[in-house]
């Protein structure tokens, strides 16, 4: 079964830039993201707290949100480990 990485707020903004979400705004701590396709736009918020990885519930919160708009099978090889 695969395992969820453990990753900050700086890396999944990395991730979600090279899939082609856009910053919208930043919020204190919080960058809102965008990406627009034809069908659907998601959105979601990344908490960015130094390099503290985020919790368990706020990344799958995260995927969960974006897996409406991207290919799972691309997202499980960035969020998931073998």
């Amino acid at each position: 079964m695969a395992k969820l990485r453990r990753l900050n707020g700086h890396e999944i903004i990395k991730i979600l830039e090279s899939l082609g979400f856009e910053i919208r705004r930043i919020k204190g701590s919080h960058h809102h993201m965008r990406l627009k396709t034809e069908h659907h736009t998601c959105v979601t918020s990344v908490p960015v707290h130094g390099k503290q990885a985020l919790a368990t519930g706020t990344l799958k919160s995260i995927y969960r949100q974006v897996a409406r708009c991207i290919d799972e099978d691309t997202l499980l090889s960035l969020f998931y480990t073998d």
